[in-house]
């Protein structure tokens, strides 16, 4: 075998040697991105790019900082309004407020994402949230609180929450690369999931130890370390596009929804699998009537989804690798609704608890898989308004989902409620598998279209830290 190289052959090795080091040179990020991406996909979480990546490991720790201020607020608002009025639906304005301004949040912040500064819009919103937290403490510590103020600041912090959160969604691609959008998105699920679980009992435990107040206090310092944190990260101005009214831009996010098929495709597949998290309210109802179990048990079935959700992010280094991840999606959120559809069935509650965690997992695995396609395939300019879309799809349809199986449950019993639901929603998701042939075909590892071109990347600041605030 003749293992002489011919000098046409040496010449273009060299050629590429130097067209690698010159890039590696130029963009040290980029290159580190590639490398971390070139590592083999593990089925647990792969820590490297946390600990490659400065700049996402600094959104990862103010993101967990975030995750548990707002949930130590989901305890203190319920539980001051209830002490103040004694009335479920007060406190249930209360989360309509925050879920109404959350949904707005996002759908303005998907706007402002693609015409603002990233970093400028993340570090306002998370200002301004704080301020809102600050003034949740002042109420608190008054010897007469005022609920209007609270139903007032629910609006506001949900709004400004989902501000940022938009922001940040839409930031991802640039402090990551896009090889390596699989890993960020089980961060930051593990993130929602594991404050998810822990920050609602630190903040009951406050609440019982020291009261509200200190609990708003403590969340509004969470906040003040969160803008802390994120301050260190790197410009990131929007991609250079002519300036459209704000209601034009939000239209020509949803447009591109019905353009690009797959993307379209991904949102709908989420809003489906979103409706299945409505079954939250039908829970105290089965512990009662059916199980025959307390309200501890009813906490331990709140817990189950989440603790699915939780083992998702941590097992899921697969996903990366895996080359059909559209049809893992159609799969995975079919599974989900088998899944629940067995609570119709069941009647012991350890098995109803086992049921509820393999709906978290397979719904989170649906997630992950929705936001690593969403990313991929979605361009620069118009990744805020995908993005928030997205988010917003999520949150309407788990209100969705409650009410229509709140709906169902008033004219069937509960078990015959949840398998109709479920049954329903799985065919909508065999129609949904037929109809989205670019879906069945998508994948996560490559990209049809290409979020910029070079002119745009170069007008762009490598995705550092900046000099001075390096640890």
């Amino acid at each position: 075998m003749d293992t002489q190289r011919s000098p046409k052959a040496s010449q273009a090795t060299r050629n590429e040697d130097r067209a690698v080091s010159s890039d590696s040179s130029s963009d040290p990020a980029g290159a580190a991105a590639k490398n971390i991406a070139k590592n083999k996909s593990t089925f647990l979480l792969d820590l490297s790019l946390l600990r490659d990546n400065a700049a996402f490991r600094t959104v990862v720790i103010a993101r967990t900082l975030s995750v548990f201020s707002l949930g130590m607020l989901t305890v203190a608002v319920p539980v001051q309004i209830q002490e103040l009025t004694g009335s479920p639906m007060q406190v249930g304005i209360a989360m309509a407020l925050g879920g109404g301004g959350a949904f707005a949040g996002l759908l303005a912040g998907g706007v402002l994402a693609d015409r603002w500064d990233r970093r400028k819009l993340i570090l306002f919103a998370r200002s301004v949230c704080g301020l809102g937290f600050a003034a949740l403490a002042v109420n608190g510590f008054s010897s007469s609180p005022s609920v209007l103020a609270i139903y007032a600041l629910a609006l506001w912090d949900g709004f400004f929450s989902a501000l940022g959160v938009t922001a940040l969604l839409a930031a991802t691609p640039f402090l990551v690369g896009r090889e390596n959008l699989g890993a960020a998105g089980q961060f930051n699920m593990l993130t929602v999931r594991m404050g998810g679980i822990l920050s609602p009992a630190l903040g009951g435990m406050v609440i019982a130890s020291f009261g509200v107040g200190w609990n708003y206090l403590a969340a509004a310092i969470g906040a003040l370390l969160t803008v802390a944190q994120l301050m260190r990260l790197p410009p990131m101005p929007p991609a250079r596009r002519e300036p459209q009214h704000p209601l034009r831009a939000l239209g020509a996010g949803i447009g591109y929804l019905f353009v690009n098929r797959l993307v379209g495709a991904v949102v709908a597949v989420g809003a489906l699998v979103s409706l299945g998290g409505g079954v939250r309210i039908l829970l105290p109802a089965l512990a009662e009537d059916l199980y025959r179990v307390g309200p501890s048990a009813v906490g331990m079935m709140y817990a189950a989804a989440p603790l699915g959700a939780t083992v998702a992010a941590l097992t899921g280094g697969w996903l990366g690798g895996f080359a059909r991840s559209g049809a893992l999606l159609l799969a995975s959120g079919a599974a989900a609704f088998v899944t629940l559809g067995s609570l119709g069935l069941i009647s012991d509650p350890v098995v109803a608890f086992v049921a509820l965690a393999g709906f978290g997992y397979l719904s989170s695995i649906a997630s992950l898989l929705q936001f690593t396609l969403v990313q991929r395939h979605t361009p620069e300019h118009l990744l805020g308004r995908v993005n928030g879309l997205w988010a917003a799809q999520a949150v309407t349809g788990d209100a969705l989902g409650a009410l229509a199986l709140g709906g169902v449950s008033r004219v069937f019993p509960l078990t015959s409620a949840i398998l109709i639901f479920s049954l329903v929603a799985l065919l909508s998701s065999g129609v949904m598998a037929i109809g989205f042939r670019s879906l069945r075909f998508a994948s996560s590892k490559e990209s049809e279209d290409l979020p910029s071109t070079a002119a745009d990347k170069s007008e762009r600041p490598q995705p550092q830290l900046l000099k001075s605030e390096k640890a």
